[in-house]
Protein backbone atom coordinates (compact mmCIF):
# COMPACT_ATOMS: atom_id res chain seq x y z
CA UNK A 1 0.00 0.00 0.00
CA UNK A 2 1.60 3.36 -1.23
CA UNK A 3 0.63 6.26 1.44
CA UNK A 4 0.66 10.10 -0.32
CA UNK A 5 4.63 10.72 0.19
CA UNK A 6 6.27 7.74 -1.87
CA UNK A 7 6.86 5.90 1.23
CA UNK A 8 5.78 1.82 1.47
CA UNK A 9 3.64 1.43 3.71
CA UNK A 10 5.01 0.43 7.09
CA UNK A 11 2.15 -0.85 9.27
CA UNK A 12 2.89 -3.49 11.54
CA UNK A 13 6.87 -1.80 12.04
CA UNK A 14 7.20 -0.01 15.00
CA UNK A 15 9.67 2.92 14.39
CA UNK A 16 10.73 2.20 11.13
CA UNK A 17 10.43 3.77 7.56
CA UNK A 18 11.33 1.57 4.17
CA UNK A 19 13.55 3.72 1.35
CA UNK A 20 10.79 5.85 -0.75
CA UNK A 21 9.97 3.86 -3.88
CA UNK A 22 11.51 5.08 -6.90
CA UNK A 23 10.04 3.78 -10.66
CA UNK A 24 12.17 2.15 -12.98
CA UNK A 25 13.99 3.80 -15.84
CA UNK A 26 12.38 4.09 -18.77
CA UNK A 27 13.99 1.51 -21.62
CA UNK A 28 17.20 2.98 -23.28
CA UNK A 29 16.79 1.29 -26.62
CA UNK A 30 19.98 2.81 -28.24
CA UNK A 31 23.29 3.85 -25.96
CA UNK A 32 25.84 5.74 -27.80
CA UNK A 33 29.98 5.71 -26.13
CA UNK A 34 32.00 8.19 -27.64
CA UNK A 35 35.89 7.14 -28.25
CA UNK A 36 38.62 9.00 -28.75
CA UNK A 37 42.17 8.01 -28.41
CA UNK A 38 42.02 9.18 -24.89
CA UNK A 39 42.09 6.81 -22.23
CA UNK A 40 38.85 8.69 -20.16
CA UNK A 41 36.57 7.54 -23.23
CA UNK A 42 37.97 4.25 -23.16
CA UNK A 43 37.02 4.23 -18.99
CA UNK A 44 34.08 5.43 -19.94
CA UNK A 45 32.88 2.74 -22.30
CA UNK A 46 33.93 0.31 -20.05
CA UNK A 47 32.13 1.98 -17.35
CA UNK A 48 29.31 2.07 -19.44
CA UNK A 49 29.04 -1.66 -20.49
CA UNK A 50 29.57 -2.32 -16.78
CA UNK A 51 26.78 -0.35 -15.13
CA UNK A 52 24.28 0.27 -17.61
CA UNK A 53 24.62 -2.71 -20.36
CA UNK A 54 25.09 -5.84 -18.49
CA UNK A 55 23.18 -4.43 -16.04
CA UNK A 56 19.97 -4.36 -18.00
CA UNK A 57 18.01 -6.98 -18.75
CA UNK A 58 16.29 -5.37 -21.68
CA UNK A 59 17.19 -5.34 -25.66
CA UNK A 60 19.50 -2.46 -25.68
CA UNK A 61 21.90 -1.43 -28.07
CA UNK A 62 25.54 -0.38 -27.42
CA UNK A 63 27.26 2.57 -30.56
CA UNK A 64 29.96 3.02 -30.44
CA UNK A 65 30.65 5.90 -31.96
CA UNK A 66 34.02 7.82 -32.82
CA UNK A 67 34.27 11.36 -35.02
CA UNK A 68 36.77 11.32 -36.96
CA UNK A 69 37.79 15.55 -38.03
CA UNK A 70 37.81 16.22 -42.18
CA UNK A 71 40.77 16.16 -43.97
CA UNK A 72 40.79 19.32 -45.91
CA UNK A 73 42.68 19.29 -49.37
CA UNK A 74 44.29 22.84 -47.60
CA UNK A 75 46.05 24.29 -45.25
CA UNK A 76 46.90 27.71 -44.27
CA UNK A 77 50.83 28.71 -44.28
CA UNK A 78 52.74 31.06 -41.70
CA UNK A 79 51.74 34.01 -43.89
CA UNK A 80 48.38 33.33 -43.41
CA UNK A 81 47.39 32.20 -47.04
CA UNK A 82 45.97 29.48 -48.18
CA UNK A 83 47.77 26.66 -49.80
CA UNK A 84 46.60 23.70 -51.60
CA UNK A 85 48.20 20.03 -51.19
CA UNK A 86 48.75 18.27 -53.90
CA UNK A 87 46.27 15.46 -54.65
CA UNK A 88 49.03 12.35 -53.22
CA UNK A 89 49.78 14.35 -50.03
CA UNK A 90 45.85 15.27 -49.46
CA UNK A 91 45.01 11.11 -50.51
CA UNK A 92 48.00 10.34 -47.75
CA UNK A 93 46.45 12.56 -44.88
CA UNK A 94 43.00 11.18 -45.83
CA UNK A 95 44.50 7.35 -45.62
CA UNK A 96 46.55 7.87 -42.10
CA UNK A 97 42.95 9.33 -40.71
CA UNK A 98 41.17 6.52 -41.71
CA UNK A 99 43.76 4.27 -40.40
CA UNK A 100 43.71 6.03 -36.88
CA UNK A 101 40.06 6.27 -36.93
CA UNK A 102 39.74 2.08 -37.56
CA UNK A 103 42.44 1.72 -35.09
CA UNK A 104 40.35 3.76 -32.70
CA UNK A 105 37.48 1.33 -33.16
CA UNK A 106 39.44 -1.56 -32.92
CA UNK A 107 40.44 -0.55 -29.69
CA UNK A 108 36.99 -0.15 -28.44
CA UNK A 109 35.89 -3.37 -30.02
CA UNK A 110 38.27 -5.39 -28.16
CA UNK A 111 36.93 -3.73 -24.75
CA UNK A 112 33.08 -4.79 -25.77
CA UNK A 113 34.29 -8.12 -26.96
CA UNK A 114 36.70 -8.88 -23.62
CA UNK A 115 33.00 -7.97 -21.88
CA UNK A 116 31.04 -10.19 -23.84
CA UNK A 117 29.38 -7.45 -25.36
CA UNK A 118 28.02 -6.91 -28.82
CA UNK A 119 28.56 -3.58 -30.50
CA UNK A 120 27.66 -1.71 -33.41
CA UNK A 121 30.10 0.60 -34.62
CA UNK A 122 30.23 3.74 -36.51
CA UNK A 123 32.38 6.66 -37.43
CA UNK A 124 30.90 9.92 -38.46
CA UNK A 125 33.12 12.90 -40.30
CA UNK A 126 33.02 16.29 -38.65
CA UNK A 127 34.33 18.82 -35.59
CA UNK A 128 33.47 15.96 -32.56
CA UNK A 129 31.14 18.00 -30.91
CA UNK A 130 29.05 18.83 -33.52
CA UNK A 131 29.23 14.96 -35.20
CA UNK A 132 28.24 13.75 -31.93
CA UNK A 133 25.31 16.36 -31.65
CA UNK A 134 24.16 15.09 -35.47
CA UNK A 135 24.48 11.32 -34.74
CA UNK A 136 22.63 11.70 -31.58
CA UNK A 137 20.04 12.70 -33.69
CA UNK A 138 20.20 10.61 -36.32
CA UNK A 139 20.29 7.49 -34.24
CA UNK A 140 17.21 8.29 -32.20
CA UNK A 141 19.92 8.20 -29.29
CA UNK A 142 18.23 7.37 -25.81
CA UNK A 143 21.42 7.97 -24.18
CA UNK A 144 24.85 9.70 -24.89
CA UNK A 145 28.03 8.82 -22.65
CA UNK A 146 31.02 10.28 -23.24
CA UNK A 147 34.50 10.53 -21.18
CA UNK A 148 35.55 13.38 -19.47
CA UNK A 149 40.06 14.13 -19.94
CA UNK A 150 39.75 16.19 -16.53
CA UNK A 151 40.75 19.45 -18.22
CA UNK A 152 40.57 22.72 -15.48
CA UNK A 153 38.78 25.93 -16.17
CA UNK A 154 41.38 27.41 -17.96
CA UNK A 155 42.05 24.48 -20.22
CA UNK A 156 38.99 24.35 -20.59
CA UNK A 157 38.16 27.95 -21.88
CA UNK A 158 41.10 27.59 -24.53
CA UNK A 159 41.02 24.31 -25.51
CA UNK A 160 37.01 23.19 -25.26
CA UNK A 161 35.49 20.85 -24.08
CA UNK A 162 33.17 18.22 -26.36
CA UNK A 163 31.81 16.42 -23.29
CA UNK A 164 30.62 20.08 -21.90
CA UNK A 165 29.35 21.11 -25.34
CA UNK A 166 27.07 17.68 -25.92
CA UNK A 167 26.11 17.96 -22.63
CA UNK A 168 24.31 21.59 -23.75
CA UNK A 169 23.63 20.74 -26.81
CA UNK A 170 23.01 17.29 -27.30
CA UNK A 171 19.29 16.11 -28.04
CA UNK A 172 19.32 13.40 -25.72
CA UNK A 173 20.80 12.85 -21.54
CA UNK A 174 24.36 13.30 -21.76
CA UNK A 175 26.44 11.02 -19.25
CA UNK A 176 29.74 12.18 -18.65
CA UNK A 177 31.97 9.74 -16.80
CA UNK A 178 35.33 11.03 -15.12
CA UNK A 179 37.75 9.13 -14.67
CA UNK A 180 39.40 7.90 -11.05
CA UNK A 181 41.59 9.76 -9.33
Amino acid sequence: MEQETGKQSTEGLIGQETAPTVAAPAALKVVVAAVDDSEGSHYALSWAIDRIILSRRDDSQLVVLYAQHVVDNFMYSVTGHVVYTPTSVFESMKKANEENSKRIIARAVDICKSKRVNATTAIVEGEPKDALCDAVEQLHVDLLVVGSRGLGMVKRAFLGSVSDYVAHHAKCPVLIVKPPK
